[in-house]
């Protein structure tokens, strides 16, 4: 195996493009655990970790500029208020140590299923900034997942940055998991409401073969607050709508019996984590309604 190091992004793209079938390191999160367990025997390693640009991010107008190996930490210490639903994800990564090392860039390129950071991205609308020495181009987040542990980088493209619209509601995120820490996900919901375009988004992790929305639920759940007035009026969601839009959630989701739950329990529980991150969400929006006067 041969240890590739460049000290510049252009040394890095290079490399790519002469060894396609180079892997990026940078917090190594999951593809030393590979390693490790022989699970993976790539003839190349790519070591990122000296390209300081990939460390920085950018608080534009409307939107995060986000570095592929800002560590979690910081997200959560920095981009609370911007980027809430993630700094929550973000929260549930592993341990303090591998937070302070894995960036969202790492979740992206292995694209499990699993990955903490997924349902955050979809629930956002965030775009990956993909770059080769053929050129750059941003990659809408819905297109990215194309297939189990599969993305939408060609071969000599790497992963520069996220651009993640700053939040304009309220998000939610949550997760279930065989214990509190150092846990890969039984299944994961992220939730976010966007009061400007009045839509909703959501991002369902482990219950399906790639990260999905549940775009059913997210039409039903936008029709019935337009139609009853609830955007400007912020009275409570009826239970009803509460139960169809947690069962359409389920139902978005194809999930596999394994070692860490059945399909029948994750397909329960991401109903259960959508009525709850939507009780969540929802009362936040209220109480910002309240504070402004309106409700």
């Amino acid at each position: 195996m041969d240890f590739l190091r460049p000290a510049s992004w252009e040394e890095a793209l290079a490399a790519k493009a002469e060894h396609p079938t180079a892997v990026p390191i940078a917090g190594g999160t999951d593809v030393m655990v590979e390693i490790n367990f022989d699970h993976r025997r790539p003839e190349h390693l790519l070591d990122l970790n000296r390209i300081g640009d990939l460390y920085e991010w950018e608080v534009g107008a409307d939107s995060v500029r986000l570095g592929a190996s800002v560590p979690y930490t910081r997200i959560m210490e920095h981009l609370r208020a911007e980027l809430p639903g993630l700094a929550l994800a973000a929260h549930t990564v592993a341990s303090p140590q591998i937070r302070n090392r894995g960036g969202v860039g790492g979740n992206l390129g292995t694209a499990s299923p699993a990955g903490d950071a997924h349902p955050a991205l979809l629930a956002a609308g965030a775009e990956v900034e993909a770059e080769s020495v053929r050129g750059s181009r941003r990659i809408p987040i819905d297109d990215f997942y194309t297939g189990v542990k599969r993305n939408a980088l060609a071969p000599d493209e790497l992963i520069r940055a996220v651009h993640i619209k700053k939040a304009d509601g309220p998000q939610q995120y949550a997760k279930v998991g065989t214990r509190n820490a150092m846990v890969i996900a039984v299944c994961a919901f992220g939730l976010a409401l966007h009061p400007e375009t009045r839509t909703v988004r959501t991002g369902i992790g482990s219950a399906a073969p790639t990260p999905v929305r549940a775009r059913v639920a997210e039409e039903f759940l936008a029709a019935e607050l337009a139609e009853n007035g609830f955007w400007d009026n912020g009275r409570i969601i009826p239970p009803s709508a509460a139960k169809e839009f947690a069962n359409l959630c389920a139902a978005a989701c194809s999930p596999i019996d394994d070692v860490r739950g059945t399909a029948s329990y994750r397909r329960h529980a991401v109903g259960i984590l959508a009525r709850r991150t939507l009780t969540w969400t929802w009362e936040s929006y209220r109480a910002s309604l309240r504070k402004g006067g309106v409700a």
